[in-house]
């Protein structure tokens, strides 16, 4: 159920880069409880204008899976997001080196 989760969520694009909010690392853990589902997350910065458009997305996309009757997002910002957290796709369409 995870795989699937995450690949519905793939579908929440970051507006700023077009890269997922998977491949960017956003998405820091994903608890399944029976038909629950709590997901932890963060964003770029904590005060990211997007945040809450993030959060209605990830439950949309959480929800549309059979099963699923309840999403609970939590954001957090510890650890913070570093673009090391970048899927190897991500860091190639943004042309991110580590030099």
């Amino acid at each position: 159920m995870e795989k699937k989760i995450k690949k519905n969520l793939k579908q929440v694009i970051d507006p700023e880069t077009g890269v997922s909010i998977v491949d960017m690392g956003f998405i820091y853990n994903i608890k399944i409880d029976g038909k629950k589902v709590d997901i932890t997350m963060t964003l770029t910065t904590p005060g990211c204008p997007l945040h809450s458009s993030f959060i209605e997305q990830v439950e949309e996309k959480t929800l549309e899976l059979d099963g699923i009757d309840e999403v609970e997002v939590e954001t957090i910002f510890d650890p913070p997001w570093k673009p090391e957290m970048m899927s190897e796709r991500a860091k190639k369409k943004l042309g991110y080196r580590k030099d």
